[in-house]
């Protein structure tokens, strides 16, 4: 039965898991519905359930539409594509909601393509009327304003959400919801063989998006050398990493999975440290919601700090290694 008003989330999933992002845009999601007056579901996609559906329900989800089979165990973008167009078209939802993560960014265009709808990318604000029109809010000229986009004419309506932006609900595993097993009718033929998978490389490093403490430098840093003393002070801490600016990673002074920015990824750590970075809203759309922010700079009227909670103006190369020694001091 359609519910032109519905809600839904795609799940991402990576070796079989829920990332992260899917629940927080669930959390998202269950806010709209209940502004609205319709429901929240989810759109699981995958080789075998394996209990993720009570996952999904328990963190808000109201039902969750299951596409299962070998074929699915590897996002394929073709096969996905067609999966999911076939679903949407059978239930006719009113939003569709994907992460906005390397898969997902390749996924949510080839649907809205075969939709002919509308798709908002990259969005960080998410707002609904009662008629179910959403409204999505991204950054535009890179990131030196924002825009609010609204789909008036066509549904469903469609957009991918960065990680980190909103909060996943707690989970309950006392909620009760459904679970609708999907059969695709016409599948597609893969034209694409998977022969191996391999990680990237991150040399046992933390991911950004999974640190509590970020490290953070920018041009002020100087120099690649100067960024290893990044490398100390995030050391100290068990769950502290490097990131940097998109000037930083343009100098090769870091890579690009740990860029935070509008170009690079967002992130809400606890404490987020800036050393050497100006604060242009190129960067602070990317951390500005961390927990505490400790910025140094050289200019006393660098925008990095109208989003410090501690601003210290100073040459970030000469206070990092004096901070890494008083550290190390303090835990002897």
């Amino acid at each position: 039965m359609a519910n032109e008003k519905a809600v839904w989330v795609v799940a991402q999933l990576e070796e079989g898991k829920l990332l992260g992002v899917t629940f927080e845009l669930l959390g998202k999601a269950r806010e709209l519905a209940e502004q609205a007056g319709t429901t929240a579901d989810v759109v699981l996609i995958g080789e075998k359930d394996d209990g993720l559906s009570a996952r999904c329900i328990a963190r808000g989800a109201d039902t969750v539409y299951t596409i299962l089979g070998p074929e699915y165990k590897e996002y394929d973008v073709e096969v996905y594509t067609n999966a999911l167009c076939a679903l949407i078209k059978e239930y006719r939802p009113g939003t569709v909601m994907f992460c906005a993560t390397i898969d997902g960014r390749d996924f949510a265009p080839r649907v809205a393509a075969r939709l002919q709808t509308g798709l908002c990318a990259d969005c960080t604000g998410l707002d609904i009327d009662a008629g179910g029109l959403v409204k999505w809010t991204r950054p535009a000229m890179g990131g030196n304003l924002y825009g609010t986009i609204v789909c008036n004419e066509h549904r469903p309506q469609m957009g991918s959400i960065r990680p980190k932006i909103f909060k996943p609900l707690p989970e309950d595993t006392s909620r009760q919801g459904a679970v609708k097993a999907f059969e695709v009718e016409h599948k597609v033929t893969p034209r694409v063989e998977l022969l191996q998978k391999e990680a990237l490389s991150t040399e046992g490093k933390l991911k950004i998006e999974d640190a509590e403490v970020i490290v953070a430098g920018g041009r002020g840093m100087g120099s690649v050398e100067n960024f290893k003393a990044l490398e100390d002070l995030a050391a100290l801490f068990e769950k502290g990493a490097v990131a940097g600016s998109r000037a930083a990673v343009d100098e090769k002074w870091v890579d690009h999975a740990s860029q935070v920015g509008q170009s690079g990824k967002t992130v809400k750590p606890d404490v987020y440290f800036a050393f050497g970075i100006s604060g242009a809203m190129q960067h602070t759309s990317g951390m500005k919601d961390s927990g505490l922010i400790i910025a140094v700079n050289k200019d006393a009227d660098a925008p990095i700090f109208q989003f410090s909670h501690i601003g210290v103006v100073g040459d970030a190369r000469k206070i990092v290694p004096l901070l890494v020694e008083k550290l190390k001091d303090l835990k002897k």
